[in-house]
């Protein structure tokens, strides 16, 4: 039978199923697909927060979010145009994504009258027509990986395992994926258990097989490589990237690189792919707690090396008193916040950009300090880069306020030439110096000296009480905390003039509008702009990396707009601080759902300013 090719310029996939079965690989591995064939791509991973919940629950659904285009693109979609659902909480949980004449694979091995009980079911949706406004392609997954596997020596249950390498064979014929690194993948992950990575290989084929001779399929799809700038590309992932930022920083700065940690979602991998790297003089330490772990990290700073904790919000609120001993002595200090959904607990696996303010302010007294936050998965790279050139350069703790759909998500990222990349400048103080002074500052940065303990003639007091200017030795008096509080304040101030200025993309120069945004909301405030643009629309865009200080010409940029739009996946933090500082009366758009944004909902939100001009 002569199968159809229909030719797409974008698809959106979303697998989804238990947490047990393996939806996270699946989708990383049809990602990989993606990324070797040429397509331009964005996921988003979305997992329980609990180990294991329990099977077959609504709480338990893991999923899986894969656009891919012959173009550019920005997010990994609004909604799904494929649902893989293996089991029906996975259903359930997704199906109000879906736009009408979506198609649904289900696996109906596992629509028993139990499961669908579990998530209050009282029938099958495949059977009593609540899924006419879909492409149904009901599929006995589970049964017939088992069958195709029948002839190794696998029990039924490793077998059943297998299920989502069918599914990703059938999704990966589907849309003419390579399939080779998917094979060499299994052959690496499973090559000291010989027969459980034939069997992968085999579940994997199968469901590629199926694909090819299935009547259920008339139509395979074709999405064409996009059109990116020439270069060398590889598929990343947010903290990847970072902790690949960090250690090029360590390299460019010829300074050994020390991470002091304490594991907590979603920053946990970070720490996992630094400590593959102590032949980039990397060194790793898996501290008792958060406390331990940025004290470490601060005296590997005082100590002459890039000092770096990585962390979330709840760990951030644990290192804040040492965070301002950072202050207090100015050392360079870089802390990683990869932030999550809180208060405290609140959803380990979410994303929210909620704690800028503590980065700001979650420390007592006057401590100010350098806040810089990616605007992309790949982007993270560059801005570990940045906020490690700003912490040596001008001696002071540095946040990365990175999010989980950062962390999690994944885009092609072209490398960059190493020369492309600043060299940063230690510049420690000379040994055997006349009346040393520890706190003498560098006219332009009003950075102090760096003085490697040990080193002689640097002998100088440490520690968190005030210090008089100059000598450093211990002071009560008023003038002085004065004057040292105001030093250490001009100091970050006087970065915004060291910093690229704020852009903002406005084609004709004419928009009345301007949307601004901070962090991971750059994809869908972007994608919504097109789509306003597209529509005729004039709407102007800018995008904070630099949080503090803010860039020296953003109240030029906002008081040359009628109305500013920012929205923030929190109670609107950012627009605290710009009607704060600048006074002007933004419009915040906010949303706390512990997902990114959607391109339309924004757009939406444009359209509405606009049309009230």
């Amino acid at each position: 039978m002569t199968k159809q090719v229909q030719q797409l310029d974008r698809v959106i996939i979303r697998f989804a199923g238990d947490s047990g079965d393996g939806m996270q690989l699946t989708g990383d591995r049809f990602t990989a697909e993606t990324a070797e064939f040429g397509n331009d791509i964005s996921t988003l991973p979305n997992f329980p927060a609990e180990i294991r919940a329990p099977a077959g629950t609504l709480p338990g659904v893991s999923s899986f979010q894969l656009h891919f285009a012959d173009h550019d693109i920005l997010t990994p979609g609004d909604a799904p145009n494929v649902l893989v659902a293996m089991n029906p909480a996975a259903l359930k949980a997704n199906i109000s994504d879906l736009p009408k004449g979506a198609d649904v694979i289900v696996n109906t091995d596992e629509f028993t009258k139990r499961n669908l009980a579990k998530v209050g079911y009282d029938g099958s949706p495949v059977d009593d027509g609540s899924l006419s406004d879909y492409r149904v392609h009901a599929l006995p997954l589970t049964s017939m990986t088992v069958k195709a596997l029948e002839d190794f020596e696998l029990s039924k249950k490793d077998a059943e395992r297998a299920k989502n390498m069918f599914a990703l064979g059938l999704l990966s014929w589907l849309y003419h994926r390579p399939v080779e690194s998917t094979v060499s993948f299994l052959e690496k992950k499973f090559a000291k258990k010989p027969e459980i990575m034939k069997a992968n290989i085999a579940a994997f084929q199968a469901g590629w097989s199926f694909g090819e001779t299935t009547e259920d399929f008339s139509t395979s799809y074709e999405v064409k490589p996009a059109a990116l700038a020439p270069g060398l590309y590889r598929q990343i992932t947010g903290n990847t990237a970072l902790a690949w930022g960090l250690i090029a920083a360590g390299e460019r700065s010829g300074l050994e690189l020390f991470l002091g940690s304490y594991p907590i979602t979603p920053a946990s991998d970070i720490l996992h792919e630094l400590s593959k790297y102590k032949n980039f003089g990397v060194r790793t330490f898996q501290a008792e707690d958060e406390i331990a772990a940025v004290g470490a990290a601060l005296g590997a700073s005082f100590g002459g090396a890039l000092g770096l904790t990585t962390t979330s919000g709840p760990g951030v609120a644990l290192k804040a008193e040492t965070i301002g001993l950072a202050v207090a002595v100015e050392l360079p200090l870089l802390i990683v916040n990869v932030q999550r959904s809180g208060p405290s607990t609140g959803l380990p696996t979410k994303t929210e950009q909620a704690d800028l303010l503590q980065a700001l302010f979650g420390r007592n007294g006057e401590s100010p300090v350098p806040v810089i936050a990616p605007l992309s998965p790949a982007d993270c790279f560059a801005a570990a880069v940045e906020a490690a050139r700003i912490a040596v350069k001008y001696r002071t703790p540095v946040f990365i306020l990175s999010d989980g759909y950062l962390a999690n998500g994944s885009e092609p990222w072209k490398l960059p030439e190493v020369e492309d990349l600043p060299i940063i400048e230690a510049n420690f103080a000379e040994a055997n110096q006349e009346d040393f002074q520890p706190f003498k500052r560098d006219p332009e940065t009003l950075a102090r000296p760096w003085a490697i303990p040990g080193t002689a003639g640097l002998e100088h007091r440490i520690g968190g009480l005030e210090k008089a200017d100059g000598s450093g030795n211990i002071s009560y008096d008023p003038a002085n905390h004065d004057l040292m509080t105001r030093l250490r304040q001009a100091k970050v101030d006087g970065i915004a003039n060291d910093v690229d200025p704020l852009r903002v993309d406005d084609p004709d120069g004419d928009a009345r509008v301007l949307v601004l945004g901070w962090g991971g909301t750059y994809g869908a405030i972007s994608a919504a702009v097109r789509r306003v643009r597209k529509a005729g629309g004039k709407v102007a865009q800018a995008h904070l990396r630099h949080l503090n200080p803010f860039p020296a010409n953003t109240e030029e940029v906002l008081k040359s707009y009628d109305k500013v739009i920012v929205p923030e996946i929190n109670l609107g933090q950012l627009a605290l601080l710009l009607r704060g500082k600048y006074l002007v009366d933004v419009i915040s758009y906010n949303r706390v759902r512990g997902l990114p944004f959607k391109a339309e909902e924004l757009a939406d939100v444009i359209r509405d300013v606009m049309g009230n001009e």
